[in-house]
């Protein structure tokens, strides 16, 4: 009897164990690594696996965005939000594409809808595949969302001295947290079943929360066809 309740105050708490049970028994074995080994290992893993699921909010440039992507190692796809708007992405090797309605495409670069012209051009957008040229500045700043590798290196990084925060739980499954400047540095839980996984990123000076699940999971990803697809060749005509 004394066990279960020693069972229940670890899993409600996130304690690190009661009457010297071993809190990482039966775990991966990463938790009782240094917090720079848990770091490294949970950077290998994520480098490794062929697919993540992203969601949560990203503060850049004081700019809020809101993220729903799936992504693998040619492209992914999902969905941004940022003030107030959103937009789903889209990228096949080195091919991306914006999906938005008319109100998206009618206030690029803060043009207003009263110009005809304008309203005519989001009118013909709304709801089609635009493809974003390469050399187009949207480009390099909307495919980073759809960049597994570059995305998880740049945001798995804790600031400043490492360290850990005890055993947590996430969605059912057994963590071990580190923290970069006992958290001011951000945080980051790392599971302790299977392959050590990133699943809770929270980012250092409140630059947002993200979850990464359903690793390894495969996704179709291909082109859409070309009558949804508007292709406007060396530059947007929003830009």
């Amino acid at each position: 009897m004394a066990s279960a309740v020693c069972a229940l105050v670890v899993t409600g708490t996130g304690l690190t164990g009661c009457g010297g049970e071993d809190p990482d028994a039966g775990t991966n074995g990463v938790g009782k690594l240094p917090p720079a080994k848990i770091q490294s290992r949970t950077q290998s893993a994520a480098r490794a696996a062929e697919t993540v699921r992203l969601s949560g909010a990203v503060v850049s440039n004081k700019r809020t965005y809101k993220l729903d992507m799936r992504l693998k190692g040619d492209g992914g796809t999902g969905s941004v939000t940022s003030k107030g708007t959103t937009f789903r992405l889209l990228r096949v090797g080195e091919h991306l594409f914006i999906k938005a309605d008319a109100e998206f495409w009618g206030h690029q670069d803060g043009k207003s809808d009263d110009d005809s012209s304008d309203a005519a051009a989001a009118d013909k957008l709304q709801g089609m595949f635009v493809k974003v040229p390469k050399g187009d500045p949207a480009y390099q700043q909307l495919s980073i969302f759809t960049d597994k590798d570059v995305l998880l290196d740049g945001l798995l990084s804790l600031h400043g001295k490492l360290g850990t925060d005890g055993h947590h739980e996430q969605r059912g499954v057994r963590t071990i947290r580190i923290t970069g400047d006992e958290g001011s540095g951000g945080k980051l839980d790392v599971s302790l079943e299977g392959k050590p996984y990133p699943l809770l990123l929270v980012r250092a000076g409140g630059a947002g929360t993200l979850r990464l699940t359903d690793w390894n999971q495969e996704f179709a990803l291909k082109e859409p066809e070309k009558d949804e697809t508007v292709d406007y060749g060396q530059q947007l005509p929003s830009s």
